[in-house]
């Protein structure tokens, strides 16, 4: 059955949506781990710092969703990596010495240190000293980042190799650690890559935080995480969109394909317009249906507004990558991105108001914006990875050429695998989550030791104020 389903199918084809399934799978929980590991770190702090109870209640909360959310995003990513090795055996091997040493050093680094105080945070609250637990808390968050930072690297260094050479049997390798790991669009990447799973990770709070305050304004830990999300939401969207300027600008200076691509220009010229929306059409070499404004492309693109823009008649046709995907993928995100930051400004005029507990319209926008965050990131990697294309390595390797020897009914057949077993475990997994979630964070239990605790600070300030 699945040699006939499959037989006339591309294996390069298969192998390509194979990954892309198992990398749009996979980038969900890492860009939501990332920023709750983060938000639990604070949490504990202003803990340890207040003695306020809700607090705790929202660290408890939300530690048992970050560990189911961590779990899936180890096992999905294990299973991504694993293809390097069965479909693109090519590519692994031509760039196995520069691209295995830095995959490396994540698992070393970033994995190994949030493995090895994983347990702790999860487990040892009760076991443990408070400052221990803090701090393996920010080991955890801290392993995090680096785990995106080396992750980011790689792939970088992807779109725009540096500090590399090449062997007699035709490898990439290292001659330069630096440059390889600062390769010229990883600092950008990186930063991009972290706020936005800042913000990912500020909607969904924000998003459970309103849905509960939707059912009781009084909710005082739903109040608590619903106002430190809109404060990311405010703080962070702005710095995003600045940042994503700086990476459009690097991407222009050494991608310009993959920026033409995203802008829809086709054809090079001086005060090129912004286009809205509309229909690209390679056959053509046009926008239809175009929504454009004149001369703004050169003013975002090139900070001139009588620039010239470089468009896609500047490549050859066989090196366009897929205009459209990139064009309405680029347009997604960046819608998301603009809506983040009106629903963060909102909640600031709200907040300046004294009514950010009262606004349901607010907060029934908040719920809907809850999954915003993971369709902007998957959005931007689409941009980032279809925009690439027809070079897996930017300028040195084609996509076609890294691809493993392997039949079309192989891969067919472990996609249509893939397929069933991740929506049947990540989606059981998800379902928890949002039971979870469901859940009031108000009424969290907390153990008998830590009321005694709060009792004795309680007590402790009392004996002070008393002095």
């Amino acid at each position: 059955m699945i040699e006939s389903l499959f037989s006339t199918a591309d294996a390069l084809l298969l192998a390509r949506i194979q990954f892309a399934f198992t990398v749009a799978f996979h980038i969900i929980f890492p860009a939501f781990t990332i920023g709750i590991a983060s938000y639990l770190a604070v949490l504990e702090g202003l803990y340890l710092k207040t003695r306020n109870p809700v607090y705790q209640k929202l660290f408890r909360f939300w530690l048992k969703i970050f560990a189911v959310a961590f779990g899936m995003g180890v096992v999905s990513g294990i299973v991504m990596s694993y293809q390097f090795g069965t479909n693109w055996s090519v590519f692994s091997d031509k760039a196995g010495p520069v691209i295995g040493p830095l995959m490396g050093y994540e698992v070393l680094t970033a994995f190994f240190l949030e493995a090895g105080f994983l347990g702790v945070m999860l487990f040892g609250m009760n076991r443990v000293g408070e400052g221990l637990h803090f701090f393996a808390t920010l080991m955890v968050a801290i392993g995090t980042a680096i785990s995106a930072f080396w992750i980011l690297s790689v792939n970088s260094w992807m779109q725009t190799p540096a500090g590399f050479g090449m062997n007699e049997v035709g490898q990439y390798i290292v001659e330069d650690w630096l440059a390889v790991i600062f390769n010229p669009s990883f600092p950008y990447r990186f930063v991009h890559m972290l706020l936005a799973a800042y913000l990912t990770t500020a909607f969904v709070v924000g998003g459970v935080g309103a849905w509960h305050l939707l059912r009781n304004r009084s909710n005082a830990a739903a109040r608590k995480m619903f106002s430190m999300a809109m404060w990311m939401a405010l703080l962070v969207a702005p710095l995003q969109v600045v940042v994503g300027d700086l990476h459009g600008l690097n991407t222009q200076e050494h991608q310009p394909a993959k920026v033409a691509a995203m802008e829809g220009h086709f054809e090079s010229k001086p005060r090129a317009p912004l286009h809205l929306f509309g229909l690209p059409n390679e056959e053509t070499a046009r926008v239809d249906y175009a929504l454009s404004v004149p001369a703004l492309g050169s003013l975002i693109l090139k900070h001139d507004i009588n620039a010239e823009v470089t468009g896609l008649d500047a490549f050859p046709r066989d090196e366009w990558p897929p205009v459209a995907i990139v064009f309405w993928a680029f347009r997604v995100m960046v819608g998301i991105g603009m809506l983040m930051l009106v629903v963060g400004v909102w909640a600031g005029i709200q907040r300046a108001r004294g009514k950010l507990y009262q606004a349901s319209r607010l907060h029934k926008s908040a719920v809907l914006m809850a999954p915003a965050g993971f369709v902007a990131v998957i959005a931007g990697w689409i941009v980032t990875e279809v925009g690439r294309q027809p070079w897996v390595i930017y300028g040195l390797l084609r996509t076609e050429d890294a691809v493993s020897a392997i039949a079309a009914e192989g891969v067919g057949g472990s996609l249509l695998a893939f397929i069933a077993v991740y929506f049947l475990v990540f989606g059981a997994g998800t379902v928890y989550i949002l039971r979870k979630m469901a859940a009031d964070p108000d009424q969290v239990h907390i153990p008998d030791y830590a009321k005694h605790q709060h009792a004795g600070m309680a007590s402790e300030r009392l004996m002070h104020e008393e002095d």
